[in-house]
């Protein structure tokens, strides 16, 4: 009788632990989501969202500009560190002067990513003038773009991934746009330790549209250093040529044999002073929007910490971080000095709407706007 008991104990402590360790092991392989107000922004709520998956990648992003504040990648010891810029107070980023009106860190840019010359297009013989906010021409959305607004935002949690949904309408006559654009992004963080961006929008009159993503990524691990000892591919062989003002002169160049060349890991830094002013050139990726496919690789040595992008888009911008100049006081305090990033946003080609050899960017009544980027992170020894 004695035994008998002893063993309904020890069977009920067995059934105990079975019970903790199975908690335990939802709980870990469960997404995490929360969200909290950090500040106002013109009278609206400007609220942060943490995201972390089973591995405990955490991603932070607040619906002022859809920024991505706060993204940690592991090293090849395992150990998950901030890899991009950014800073510490979400007020910070539209008090910042010099934050605020050159360098869309982490941030949703458009209606149109990058440049049109001297702020003009004309569409379906109608003219129209947008502002020009970067020299003679208009740069990633104008004045107040969609760096520059409060989303309507929500949160989402999936047994895979979790996320942040965000929607805003750009209206007719904003920066010189024609239509009411609705415009939804999805920011989704996944088990396989990847940032997933899916932009769907649509539109009542003809529009250029071409958003991107404006992040800035150092994979040292808490921006301590410059990008330039990265090693970079890109699967392209061409790239579009720009003036001065960095307008495409509508020539698509072999990058092969030049510094422009990435099919072959090289050091970003490796040649940089042979292309003026450093890069900061749109790369062809296809003739026109293709499937979702790996497009570029980037490999950070002494960490191993690797990025991976695919995309659906038929070029991407790759920017080393020309601009900087450490007047910016990040995250932790860290200076943002020249070379301090690097940006690749996946998006169509710069000034297209004045290029008719371009793939087209315009989206009309009817159309669904649609691409996918995923930035992907791992490591290696």
């Amino acid at each position: 009788m004695k035994k008998s008991r002893i063993a309904l104990i020890l069977m009920g402590i067995i059934a105990l632990m079975a019970c903790q360790n199975s908690a335990q092991k939802k709980n870990k392989d469960t997404m995490q989501v929360s969200e909290k107000i950090v500040a106002q922004y013109q009278g609206a709520n400007v609220k942060e969202y943490i995201l972390i998956n089973q591995n405990g990648m955490e991603i932070r992003i607040i619906n002022y500009g859809g920024i991505v504040t706060y993204l940690t990648a592991k090293d090849k010891n395992g150990i998950y560190e901030d890899v991009v810029l950014g800073f510490d107070q979400a007020e910070k980023y539209w008090t910042e002067p010099y934050a605020s009106n050159c360098c869309y860190l982490g941030a949703i840019v458009g209606r149109y990513g990058n440049r049109i010359a001297k702020g003009e297009f004309e569409l379906n013989d109608t003219s129209y003038s947008l502002a020009t906010n970067n020299g003679p021409n208009h740069l990633h959305g104008g004045l107040v773009g969609f760096d520059k607004v409060v989303w309507e935002s929500e949160s989402f949690k999936k047994e895979k991934s979790c996320g942040v949904k965000l929607r805003y309408l750009s209206k007719d006559g904003e920066e010189g746009y024609p239509g009411n654009f609705s415009i939804e992004v999805v920011y989704s963080l996944t088990d396989q330790d990847e940032l997933r961006i899916d932009y769907t929008g649509s539109i009542d009159q003809a529009c250029p549209v071409n958003v991107t993503h404006h992040g800035y990524f150092n994979l040292t691990g808490g921006s301590n250093s410059n990008i330039l000892d990265h090693e970079l591919v890109i699967h392209a062989d061409r790239y579009t040529v720009v003036d001065e003002t960095l307008i495409p002169t509508g020539e698509l160049r072999q990058v092969a044999k030049t510094p422009m060349d990435f099919n072959k890991a090289h050091k970003i830094g490796e040649r940089i002073a042979e292309v003026e002013g450093g890069y900061d050139h749109n790369y062809v990726l296809s003739d026109d929007v293709l499937p979702l496919r790996k497009v570029i690789r980037v490999k950070e040595p002494a960490s191993g910490r690797i990025m991976d992008v695919l995309t659906t888009e038929p070029g991407v911008q790759f920017y080393s971080g020309n601009f900087l100049n450490g007047i910016l006081m990040g995250k932790n305090n860290v200076a943002y000095n020249k070379h301090w990033g690097f940006c690749l946003e996946t998006q169509h080609y710069p000034d297209s709407p004045n290029q008719d050899d371009f793939p087209s960017t315009t989206l009309n009544p009817g159309e669904t706007y649609s691409h996918t980027t995923i930035y992907q992170f791992k490591a290696e020894q």
